[in-house]
């Protein structure tokens, strides 16, 4: 049985192409003497298939045909979808294409539910933060589905959603923060390196690969490992309504998703078309209709933003470099 919804957008685009051939035949055929024929009615169905697309982009806009927003967040977790000095793992998404997706996906009178397709092993803290908290804003049922990995910063992101559903195989987990460094002081002394120090600030230079650190910067720098570990426990907790100190004893680890399941780091398995069903029950309707929404910038605009990070790290993320120092942190 077609739909109301399918019948009316047949009857604005029969309408729109009508009008526009019209049109055509009026302005390129009939009107002007002077025309040839066969250009004239070139130029006139040239004509057709322009109304037929502003026709077909009129029908879409009265009659969307969806009522689920897709939005997927594929590859380490930046703010760009750059700023690594080489090139990165597959597909990083910028967390501000995302934010914005959401955003739009939550303008749109059409959409009735979120669909947050994860599958990160994480990436940067404040941009897994600022879309973790777009799903939050978002006014409905909120889903968020781990297909391969939802680890460390993707699972803070799932952590604002209603529910998370995974696979029995898909990597859950990873609550935790890494930093790194690289200790090239003893290769530089081999090669005759030196590193001489210009800076206003006891610890400005903590992390620096050519010189050794001492106890109070490792203190230091441990110390904001710490503070992002704790506000990482205290958002999947609440988020997750979990206990802190069973986020805690997880230990950073990663899990199947079926003990996931049963620790209660993911609510429901299963897969994308039982999510499907499931969510066409809740919404009270036979069937729902999922659009994919990507970001509205230019092609080159998203491509252009830099060299991609090396790391795609398994479970872990990617490297969020402190400053400008070597000093890496990371979910």
């Amino acid at each position: 049985m077609v739909s109301n919804e399918g019948i009316g957008r047949l009857a604005v685009l029969a309408v729109g192409a009508a009008v526009f051939a019209a049109i055509g035949v009026a302005l390129f055929v009939i009107y002007p003497d002077t025309l040839v024929d066969l250009a004239g009615v070139l130029v006139a169905l040239a004509v057709i298939v322009l109304g037929v697309r502003i026709a077909g982009s009129i029908a879409d806009s009265l009659f969307p045909g969806y009522d689920v927003a897709e939005v997927a967040v594929e590859g380490p977790i930046t703010r760009d979808g750059g700023g690594g000095r080489f090139p990165s793992g597959p597909r990083a998404t910028p967390a501000d294409d995302i934010v914005e997706q959401i955003d739009r996906a939550d303008e749109d009178d059409s959409v009735d539910a979120l669909l947050l397709k994860l599958n990160t092993p994480g990436g940067e803290v404040v941009p897994s933060d600022d879309i973790k908290l777009a799903a939050e804003r978002f006014d409905g049922p909120t889903v968020a589905y781990a297909t391969d990995v939802c680890a460390s910063g993707g699972y803070w992101i799932a952590s604002g959603c209603d529910e998370l559903w995974a696979r029995d195989g898909s990597i859950v987990g990873s609550i935790g923060v890494i930093g790194s460094r690289v200790n090239a002081s003893d290769l530089a002394d081999k090669v005759g390196l030196s590193y001489e120090r210009f800076a206003a600030g006891k610890f400005k230079d903590a992390g620096t690969p050519l010189k050794e650190m001492d106890d109070s910067e490792r203190a230091y720098l441990q110390g904001l490992i710490d503070d992002y570990y704790e506000t990482f426990v205290e958002r999947v907790s609440e988020g997750r309504d979990l206990e802190p100190e069973f986020v805690r004893e997880t230990e950073a680890r990663i899990y199947l998703g079926e003990q996931a399941h049963e620790m209660g780091l993911v609510d429901e398995l299963g897969t994308r078309r039982e999510l499907e069903d499931e969510l066409a029950d809740r919404l009270e309707r036979d069937e729902i209709a999922v659009e994919e929404f990507e970001p509205e910038r230019p092609l080159m605009a998203r491509v252009g933003g830099g060299a991609r990070s090396l790391a795609y790290a398994f479970g872990a993320g990617v490297a969020s470099v402190v400053g400008d120092r070597e000093f890496r942190l990371r979910f």
